[in-house]
């Protein structure tokens, strides 16, 4: 297969796809058409100062989030900070288009829209090229013909080094394959302790309860085989563990922030820690995404590969039975 990675080879430029990815969906203000202030870069800086401190080098974008201005404010922090460009890596994403030719949403993964959408994160980012480009989401009238020339002539420009993808399963990393001169270096997906679906799929075979879970079953098994990068969005479960206590908690929810919460006394870490470690105790490798802006929150997640190294498998499933509030088959 056409710029296949060996089984097993480290995902995002020969570096190991577990560590934590600072999500930048936060940033640059609201979802509306009201421009960026010079507080929503401050607050941008800052939170690029805690993810560095927690040891984080790369950073996610999308060209929608926050219509732009996320990666608009990121570039401001990269234009203050001289030298920073070094030290990290980027990686952005295009194929989702919203509000245009009047609708809400729709997708667009052509030749043309992949050029003009990655023009425009660059200009916005300030810089020359990303590390990684995924592609968003799938398109139902993606011509892989059409996706590999506009990787092809984006690398050969120096403004992609890397393609990687989201929220794909793998027949249609496979199909994308096909016709790439470069291999898919990460797929990313929504997986933590709250969205279990990619977990469920793998136990719930030939069971009735399969039947609840949407998740493509091998998709985890395909990115292990093929040295794809997996990459957890929602890591956190959006505060759901480890936030204040609210009154629409399920029983299954309170158990959980509870177990949590007692674990990271046992361990003296965070909640945070503790479920950022449950990922990556997983042996796919898998990188959580923190999408939090708030630096204290960002900092929390430091410790997240060592409590991953100590915990024990029973704890690693009292988690897992936990949050899913009944007993595995």
């Amino acid at each position: 297969m056409s710029g296949q990675p060996a089984a097993g080879s480290p995902g995002l430029s020969g570096r190991s796809a577990q560590e934590l990815i600072y999500g930048c969906m936060g940033l640059g203000g609201s979802w509306s058409a009201e421009p960026y202030s010079s507080a929503h870069v401050d607050e941008a800086a800052a939170a690029v100062d805690a993810a560095l401190d927690a040891g984080i080098t790369l950073f996610d974008h999308a060209d929608i989030y926050r219509n732009g201005k996320a990666e608009a404010v990121f570039g401001e922090v990269l234009a203050q900070s001289p030298g920073l460009r070094e030290r990290i890596r980027l990686q952005t994403k295009c194929g989702i288009r919203l509000g245009e030719q009047g609708l809400d949403a729709f997708y667009d993964l052509s030749r043309d829209g992949i050029l003009e959408r990655v023009n425009a994160s660059l200009a916005r980012l300030k810089t020359d090229y990303v590390d990684v480009l995924m592609l968003h989401r799938p398109d139902p009238l993606l011509d892989p013909a059409e996706v590999a020339a506009a990787v092809g002539q984006l690398m050969a420009e120096g403004k992609v080094r890397a393609l990687g993808v989201s929220n794909m399963s793998a027949p249609q990393i496979e199909l994308l394959q096909d016709r790439l001169d470069t291999p898919v270096v990460a797929n990313q997906l929504e997986m933590s302790l709250s969205a279990r679906a990619w977990l469920e799929s793998t136990v719930l075979v030939n069971h009735a309860e399969g039947a609840d879970y949407s998740f493509p079953h091998g998709t985890v098994e395909h990115c292990v085989r093929h040295g794809i990068a997996l990459q957890a969005y929602g890591a956190l479960s959006r505060g759901l563990y480890t936030g204040a206590p609210s009154a629409t908690q399920s029983a299954a929810e309170e158990a959980t922030a509870a177990l949590v919460a007692e674990l990271a006394v046992k361990k003296d870490t965070t909640g945070e820690a503790v479920l950022l470690g449950w990922l990556m105790k997983h042996p796919a490798g898998i990188a959580p995404v923190i999408g939090t802006a708030k630096p204290e929150r960002i900092r929390a997640c430091a410790g997240a590969a060592g409590v991953a190294a100590a915990m024990t498998r029973a704890e690693w499933y009292r988690l897992w039975i936990t949050a899913r509030g009944s007993n595995i088959p």
